[in-house]
């Protein structure tokens, strides 16, 4: 070639001769071997993570944009590119349509199997034993409404024993039935967890959150771990531990879009997209729990989301949309009606009775503090002692004392979601329950004052059965404080929604019952003058039942807006949004005095998961240089040269790190920066380059530009790696605020980010690196983040 053939081109300070019309590999001798360009050759595996890592938003995003630009200008040319263009964009929305039609349809199914192996706890009907208590007695003929719970039908295992149903020793029995039932769910449980999906026990919303921070837990969201905790759900909640389907349902649907997004290739190459997706089934999986949609776009908008854009939460709303749909189809709970809890309350509400809801509130932030507190104290001791090497029998035990404890008292046998239905029932006509006994109802089988308007007030007077019954709410109330401690993290499916309402809805039943006799007892005083009048009630002592259900609820997972949206949308009772609001911004002010961290970031915090959380300040004056490696007695930074370097000196420099990447600089004395490249990319490059490039040995050159320096005729041939490297990487001097290198690795959800001075690297800050930062000014163990 003439000189005239060449550019003069300078790249940090190096000047590399370049061909006009790009850099060639023809200049080689014709009989060598060609250079291999990776760039026209994609390699399967680029481009992917390994487990136990943080994705690079970045990088997804520009991948995206990229394949969305390619789509968009290839489908001006042909007909065949812009239908592709238009099915592409359909795919999202083709995507939320199976996620909603299959959440919904396994919530539904859940729903049925578990009422129905509740209820086998007791008895069985005889017309049919897939029948449930409920369902037998509807179809019976001698049933009256007043007892429409009781009918021949129905037999308890005692009657079916024994024959008889009125002898002491029956209810002996009956107990013995019901705690060997309930074993047997719980060690059926525990044994498909441990044997076939250990991902499937707890909530599975921390670990939702990390994932959805970008972190990658293989087979967490996987088909196993669906079919798993879909049927181990059913036996948990059926053994009557004091755990709820709600948090698990959300990992169920997260579990759904995972393995629906591996049929669309726009969501299955793209780590971000993924997660756009896992954010609306979050939404889905509250929808179906509860039968609150909106709510449960809320809920994954304010509680589990990390990245939310305005795309998502159309989708979201589409998908919780169909879900919900598909659920009321379903019509699990048999009263044609979506929502789980349906009250109709028809007394308004008086203005000074937001004292005893902001009490509520506040009984509410001190459950959520102190239950945290404990629970986590609990998870340390399983996991720091030899408990933790026995999940099997730290479940039955757990199970075993639930079903003793349970069985004697009414309000701790029936299951979680009866108990509260019971405490938000507004007491009518024909309620025969004891917390509708009332001195004006005749025989205790009327809880209304309409039915009594002659007896005046005094019809609303407590009766013997209401006192009975508060005295059994007030030991169910400490017992399920404290079994819920124990059991909230076990190794079987758990959720702690509806054993917070539970919590709540008794303590605010009480109240309320107390505040209704209050009032009653001195209607005359001038503060409840007005309040009680001939043939109405005084006060909705459910309403105090639904209002400390959410301060309950709100201290323990620190919601607030989206708490709210369910409450409303789970019972109907639209009114009564300002008591609600009240108690809960009272229970989350209270819980955050305490403590700041929900239950979900204090699981999360515990198993070391590398998640930043966006409400979390940092208030410290610390500086780059503060929380950069290499530090002063640590060794130098491993780097890798643009060129120079040989196949055999970047695989030992790979086998003796265990760094997720590697700065890539000009040369070791000058240490000015380059780009980045992944270890995995780079692994995966060179097995393939080893595989298919003819004449690469040990001694080939590793070249991360367009074009090397000249080389011999009889040298090997060089690998081109530039493809992979990221020529552009983040990076902040030394002197950068930490306070603003966290915010950039938050709002932009960096892995790492590089520290320079004038151009030269001068050290790296992982997103680990900031975590163990935070932890060591927090006064914790900084060794604590790791996964574990």
């Amino acid at each position: 070639m003439r000189p005239s053939e060449f550019l003069l081109v300078s790249h940090e300070s190096v000047l590399c001769f370049v061909p006009v019309g790009g850099c060639k590999a023809d200049w080689r001798p014709s009989n060598s071997p060609k250079l291999i360009d990776l760039m026209d050759y994609p390699v399967p595996g680029i481009g992917t993570y390994e487990d136990f890592n943080t994705i690079d938003w970045v990088r997804e995003k520009s991948k995206d944009r990229d394949r969305h630009r390619e789509i968009t200008n290839k489908s001006k040319h042909s007909t065949v590119a812009l239908l592709f263009s238009i099915s592409d964009a359909f795919s999202g929305w083709l995507l939320m349509l199976l996620i909603g039609l299959m959440s919904g349809a396994l919530a539904g199914g859940i729903d049925i199997a578990a009422h129905w192996m509740t209820d086998l706890k007791e008895g069985v009907c005889l017309n049919g034993f897939w029948f449930n208590h409920e369902h037998c007695c509807w179809a019976s003929n001698e049933t009256t409404f007043q007892e429409r719970d009781k009918c021949p039908q129905w037999k308890t295992w005692a009657e079916l024993m024994v024959g008889v149903s009125e002898q002491g020793s029956v209810n002996v029995l009956n107990h013995f039935m019901y705690v060997s039932w309930a074993l047997l769910f719980a060690f059926l449980a525990v044994i498909l967890v441990r044997a076939f999906a250990p991902y499937a026990c707890g909530s599975g919303i921390p670990e939702i959150k990390t994932i959805l921070s970008g972190f990658i837990i293989r087979g967490y969201l996987g088909k196993w771990t669906l079919i798993i905790k879909t049927i181990t759900l059913v036996l948990a909640v059926s053994s009557g531990l004091s755990l709820g389907k709600e948090g698990p349902l959300v990992h169920v649907a997260c579990c759904c879009a995972n393995i629906l997004c591996h049929f669309f290739t726009k969501y299955r190459r793209n780590e971000a997209k993924r997660r756009e997706v896992l954010s609306a089934a979050s939404a889905v999986g509250v929808s179906v729990a509860f039968g609150a949609p909106i709510g449960g776009v809320l809920f994954s908008l304010e509680e589990v989301s990390y990245y939310f854009p305005l795309k998502t939460l159309w989708r979201s709303f589409f998908a919780a949309l169909v879900a919900a749909f598909t659920l009321r189809s379903i019509n699990p709970f048999g009263n044609s009606r979506l929502v789980l809890f349906y009250v109709e309350f028809h007394t308004p509400w008086h203005l000074l009775e937001l004292i005893p809801f902001v009490l509520l509130g506040i009984f509410g932030g001190l459950w959520g503090a102190f239950f945290i507190h404990a629970n986590i104290a609990w998870c340390r001791l399983r996991k720091n002692t030899r408990l933790g090497h026995y999940p099997v029998i730290e479940v039955l035990v757990v199970t075993l004392l639930t079903a003793l404890l349970a069985f004697p008292i009414e309000y701790t046998r029936m299951s979680s979601s009866e108990l509260i239905s019971e405490l938000f029932n507004d007491c009518g006509l024909l309620d025969s329950s004891k917390l509708c006994d009332y001195s004006g109802n005749s025989g205790g089988t009327s809880g209304s004052v309409n039915a009594t308007a002659a007896n005046g007030l005094g019809a609303r007077l407590a009766g013997p059965g209401l006192y009975t019954a508060m005295w059994q709410l007030a030991l169910a109330l400490v017992f399920k404080m404290l079994i819920t401690v124990a059991t909230f993290g076990i190794k079987v499916p758990s959720g702690l929604f509806i054993p917070s309402i539970a919590v709540g809805a008794i303590a605010g039943r009480l109240l309320g019952v107390g505040m209704e006799q209050l009032a009653v007892h001195n209607h005359d005083r001038k503060i409840f003058r007005g309040w009680c009048s001939p043939g109405a009630d005084c006060i909705t002592p459910g309403l105090y039942a639904m209002v400390g259900a959410a301060a309950c609820l709100g201290g323990v997972t620190r919601m607030t807006v989206s708490l709210v949206v369910i409450m409303f949308e789970l019972t109907g009772g639209l009114e009564y949004i300002v008591p609600l609001m009240a108690a809960t911004m009272t229970s989350k002010w209270v819980a955050d005095a305490l403590s700041r961290e929900s239950i979900y970031e204090a699981h999360i915090r515990l198993n070391g998961y590398p998640f930043l959380e966006a409400k979390e300040e940092f208030p410290h004056k610390t500086l780059a240089t503060d929380v950069m490696r290499p530090r002063q007695s640590d060794p130098p930074l491993s780097v890798l040269t643009q060129s120079g370097m040989s196949v055999e000196e970047v695989e030992r420099l790979i086998a003796d790190t265990t760094y997720s990447g590697f700065p890539v600089v000009i040369s070791q004395q000058s240490q000015r920066l380059v780009g980045f490249v992944l270890r995995r990319d780079l692994v995966i490059s060179l097995e393939n380059a080893r595989r298919h490039q003819e004449g690469v040995v040990s001694v080939s050159a590793v070249l991360f530009t367009e074009c090397g320096p000249p080389a011999s005729p009889s040298a090997p041939p060089a690998v081109k790696l530039h493809n992979i490297l990221d020529l552009s990487p983040f990076t902040v001097t030394v002197h950068t605020p930490m306070e603003i290198v966290v915010d950039i690795f938050r709002k932009l959800g960096l892995r790492q980010c590089l520290v320079i001075q004038n151009g030269r690297l001068l050290g790296i800050i992982t997103k680990k690196d900031i975590l163990k930062h935070m932890a060591q000014m927090a006064n914790r163990d900084p060794e604590s983040i790791l996964f574990n």
